[in-house]
Formats: structure tokens, sequence, C-alpha cells
């Protein structure tokens, strides 16, 4: 088999500016949203690009257009006429976009409806508040519609429609998801849009509230660094009929991470194996090999979950062949639709015996979205050297897949990421493997309890052990941690690992790129 060329299995997906490149798209994808309402005319975009460029944002899923929003800056006034959106948008024209005002005013998210359940809506809503914190502007409100009321309007008033979607007695595609992403409900504005059919010219008044404001400074100021939200999986092997069945339950992990709005969630170490049992028995060497041919399936699986529920995935590990060589490999899947990749480095006596696994060569780090990021395979995380090249390299979390049979393999991971904290200065996440795989050679027993581990002084956890699952059950931890106080420790914590280490005794050289390196 040759290697994988991962571009082919990427979504290439992009936050960026509308342009006037896009008005086509934009029209096609309104009537496609609004069949009822009158779409947005040339002059409308322009107009709006014109005046406040960042305001206009899209989001562009492998060159394609599936999801926009609007808006402009306005100076808070209570008695504004909020309830009329011809007069706060200037008709969609935005002309009355005041630059040193204090509230940003969204007039109009949509979302494709090729693209619909991706949480799109979400990374729109974001990048306003993005928006909102960077200009240091004091809310954002919308007058949201609520497209679904139309379905009920016989039998309730639009008030009680509202109360309803909030008690969660019944979804709306807009409201909802609005609630959802930090919105409180100020108020009920009839005729906002006479036109909008399907919300009975409906609206909803909400706010977000900025809580990095500062009254009377600067406009562009620095605010504190966001924590990074981490869901690791405590998997449970079982027997599955087909791909598709192991794809619900690593679908279900994914949601859920989704929904506290993980940034990242990591599985373990080759619970891929699970899909041994839906195909023929075999030697474990000839196993193996029949694992790594579900590779493009799994490839395609989570770049798309990656993308379509907005959350980093350290999809565990899979075996791969590579011209005739058979890897344990661990891939990034960024919500952003790309991938990276990172070989097992220390093959253990028991994959060179059963499987035939071959080693690689280099520590990967990764940039995110949310910094630089290393995964080490199980093993790997035994060997100081490895974690010291990735901290180098300025990885702050370093994501440790895992899969052990005992207590004992299990404490020998543990024990050794915690040590690793230490040295380092740095986040380390173990995620292993619970439940038994019967008849499956080398991959029938598991023991785990997965974990995310600190370093150990006064600002951390007590026990360095942020958060951790009870062993050997399935269930999912999430926790948040801080890189920025990981910064503060390496310079001024009670001890400085990093910082004290005797170079002129010892000194770790490596080998990357046919080049010599030294930490």
């Amino acid at each position: 088999m040759e290697t994988l060329d991962l571009k082919d299995f990427e979504w290439k997906t992009v936050i960026r500016r509308l342009t006037m490149d896009d008005f086509d798209a934009l029209v096609e994808m309104q009537l496609r949203c609004f069949p009822d309402m009158k779409p947005w005319s040339r002059e409308h975009i322009q107009s709006q690009i014109d005046t406040f460029p960042n305001g206009q944002i899209c989001v562009e899923i492998d060159g394609k257009l599936a999801a926009s929003a609007s808006s402009l800056i306005v100076e808070y006034d209570p008695n504004m006429a909020w309830h009329n959106w011809s007069a706060i948008s200037d008709n969609g024209f935005i002309r009355n976009h005041n630059p040193k005002g204090d509230t940003l005013y969204g007039i109009e998210i949509m979302v494709d409806p090729e693209f619909r359940g991706m949480r799109l809506s979400r990374r729109l809503y974001d990048a306003r508040k993005e928006l909102c914190r960077n200009l240091n502007l004091s809310r954002i409100i919308i007058g949201g519609r609520i497209p679904g009321y139309h379905l009920h309007s016989d039998e309730m008033s639009a008030r009680e429609y509202i109360d309803k979607v909030i008690e969660r007695a019944l979804f709306d595609p807009v409201l909802t998801a609005q609630l959802s992403n930090g919105f409180a409900l100020q108020g009920l504005i009839p005729n906002y849009l006479p036109a909008d059919k399907a919300s009975c010219g409906y609206a909803t008044f909400l706010e977000w509230l900025n809580l990095d404001y500062r009254a009377n400074a600067k406009r562009r100021y620095h605010h504190v660094v966001e924590p990074i939200r981490l869901a690791v999986v405590q998997y449970e092997m079982r027997a599955v009929k087909d791909f598709s069945e192991f794809a619900t339950q690593c679908e279900f992990f994914i949601d859920v991470a989704s929904d506290y709005k993980s940034d990242f969630v990591v599985f373990p170490e080759l619970f891929t194996t699970q899909l041994l049992s839906c195909v023929p028995a075999s030697r474990p060497g000839q196993a193996a090999r029949q694992l790594a041919e579900f590779t493009p399936q799994y490839l395609d699986l989570f770049t798309e979950m990656a993308v379509k529920h907005n959350v980093n995935i350290i999809g565990g590990s899979q075996f791969v062949i590579e011209d005739e060589t058979l890897y344990n490999i661990s891939y990034l899947f960024r919500r952003d639709g790309t991938l990276g990749k990172q070989y097992k480095i220390h093959i253990t006596p028991s994959e060179r015996k059963w499987w035939g696994v071959s080693p690689g060569d280099k520590v990967e780090v990764f940039d995110t979205d949310c910094g630089k990021i290393s995964i080490l395979v199980c093993y790997d995380i035994e060997f100081p050297e490895l974690v010291r090249i990735a901290a180098q390299k300025d990885a702050g979390i370093v994501f440790v897949p895992f899969n052990t049979d005992t207590r004992q393999g299990y404490l020998r991971i543990r024990h050794c990421a915690l040590a690793r904290c230490v040295e380092n200065h740095v986040y380390v996440a173990v995620s292993g493997c619970t439940g038994n795989l019967p008849f499956v050679e080398n991959s029938d027993l598991h023991y785990a309890q997965s974990a995310i581990f600190t370093p150990a002084d006064a600002e951390f956890a007590r026990d360095a052990i942020a958060a951790e699952c009870n062993p050997n059950i399935e269930t999912m931890i999430i926790h948040d941690v801080d890189v920025e106080q990981l910064r503060r420790h390496r310079e001024s914590g009670n001890v400085q690992n990093w910082n004290d280490r005797r170079r002129d005794l010892y000194k770790v050289v490596y080998r990357e790129d046919n080049m010599e390196r030294e930490i």
C-alpha cells in the first residue's frame, strides 16, 4: 500500500472576510435559506464591505461558501428603535455604522442548508465575540428570527412559543442556537421583518455582554488568555457489526465534547482494533494489516467529525501500511479540516512480536488554533527525551493515547506522564481503553484510568491531577487548562526544572531531518 496523502482527506475550512467575489454564491445561499424573502442586492453587499469590512465574515468549506454573518457598530441607547431592523441596519446598507460606538449589532447570519448540523453558526458567533473583544465593544445585540413559529402559530402566541423554546420543549433552528451561544433574551419584537412568513414577522431581541469590556479604554487591548478545554475519552472495547457501528460510537463522544464546547477530544491508542471483531479472525500479523485497510474510512470519518462538531480530535491511533511497512500512527484532525500525524517512535516487545510494527523517527509539534501541541503514543511517554524535544518546540499540551492490558502497564504510563509534567512544565492528557475484545489476539484485555495531569506546584491541582476517570468504566472527563499558567510557572515556579538543567554536565542530542540538534 502506498503512503496515503493526507491532503486527499482534508476539508479546507476557513473563516474569513466576505468579498464581492462571494456575491453570487451569497445570493444563492440566501435564496436557499430564506426562499420567501428578497435577497441582498450587489449594492447592499458592496456598501457593507466598504463601510465595515471586519464585520462581514463567512465560512468557506472546500472553496464553497457555507455560512455568513453581517454586522455593524452602533452607540448603545436604551431608547433606540432596536425593534426596527430597517432603521438599525440602514435598510441593510449600514451607512450608519459608527466606528466609535460601543455595540456590535448583527443584522444577519445564515448557514447553507447543505452544511447545517455542522455548528457553523457557533463559529460565526465566536468570530463576532472575538471581534467584540478585539474592538473593546461592550455587547452584541441581535434581532433573531423564530422561523419555527409558523408551525405553531395556530395554537399559541409568539410569547408562548418562545417560552417553550427556552424550556427546551420546542426546538427553533435560530433561537435555540442563539441561546446555546450565550445570548440572553431581552424581548419580543413584532413586525420586525413583515416578509418573514416563517417567523410570522416576529423576532427576538437578544444580547451578549462582553465581560472583558473596559470603559474608556483604547480600542485595542490585550485580554486574558482564554482557557483550553480538553475532553478525554475512556473508551470501552466491544464487538461491532461493521464500521458504521464503530462510527456511531465515536460520534457520540465527539458530539458530547462539542456540546461542552471542548477545544480538543482525545481517543485511546488502537481503539480501532474494535473493528477486528467484524472481520474474519486471522493471525495477529495478518489482522493488523486487515485493520490497516480501514484507514481511508477512518480518516474520512474523523475529518468530517472535526469540522462538523467544531472540535480538534486526536483520533487515538491506527495501523497504517506505508510502502509495505506497518506503522502505528496517531492522527490530529483539526476543526478547520486539516490533518497531521505522529508515528509511534518506540515499539513495545509485544507489538514487534505479534504485529510486526515498525517505529517512526520524529517528534512532531502541531500548530492548532489553541497553540502548539504534541502527541506521543503510549510507550513513547516513558522516554523523557521525547517530551524534552516537544517542549523545546514550544508544545504546552502533550496528548497520550495509550492501550494497556494490566494495572502495572497503566501505572507506567501514569507515573511517567506525571514526571514529564514536572520536568517540562507541560500538561499531559492520557486516554485509554477499557473492556474486553474476546478472540482478538493481543487486544483482548484492557485496563485504563484516563486523566489530565499538571505540574506539581501550588498554583496547580493538589495532587497534580486536574481530572481523572474512575478506572475501567466507559466515560469522559472534561477540564480547562491554562497554558499561560505554564509559562509563568516555568519562569517563577517554586522549582524551575527546565531552567535549572545542568547542561554543563549533560544534554539531549537528537537527529531530525538528517541534522543533529541539541536541547
